[in-house]
């Protein structure tokens, strides 16, 4: 089962410099990288820029779309009237089965401001205790994971450790 993570960090390049990691970290065999896709906000912008790992032509349009629906959902979608209203209604209750219910959409977009930047990865299987120590130098918070309850209190447990031993 594939694990959707949404990560924050206090820093406009943060997300970016820590999806290379993850990479490096794919290369090592430490996790399953099914795809991953950040927002950089920069200051002094009216909204976070987009960036997706994969292409959004070819193999990559699925998932190009997933990203594309997700991140219009949570910064960009104006009300558009009630039939588009009942079709992100049907979509978005779709989503919930991921772990992508309203509760998500609202951490994002409470804790991505400006001078902020976001990491969303789905992963498959993966040497956790490993990749929270090679993500740890980026400060990383939890903002949602589609983890257990349990495994996810390990994860921010984990990441907060780094946190107070600073």
């Amino acid at each position: 089962m594939a694990t959707l993570t949404a990560l924050q960090f206090d820093t406009v390049d943060g997300a970016q410099e820590a999806l290379n990691a993850v990479k490096s970290m794919t290369q090592e065999n430490l996790v399953d990288l099914y795809d991953a896709a950040y927002v950089d906000w920069p200051e002094g912008k009216k909204k976070p820029q987009t960036h997706q790992l994969t292409s959004t032509t070819g193999a990559g349009a699925g998932w190009g779309a997933f990203w594309g629906f997700l991140f219009g959902l949570i910064f960009f979608i104006p009300l558009l009237g009630t039939l588009f209203g009942a079709a992100m209604g049907a979509l978005t209750g779709a989503l919930t089965d991921v772990g992508i219910d309203n509760n998500f959409i609202d951490k994002v977009r409470s804790q991505v401001k400006e001078g902020t930047s976001a990491l969303f990865l789905l992963t498959g299987s993966a040497t956790v205790d490993k990749v929270v120590d090679g993500l740890k130098q980026f400060n990383p918070q939890v903002i949602s994971t589609n983890l257990s309850k349990e495994n996810e209190a390990k994860l921010r447990a984990a990441f907060a450790a780094e946190e107070s031993d600073a």
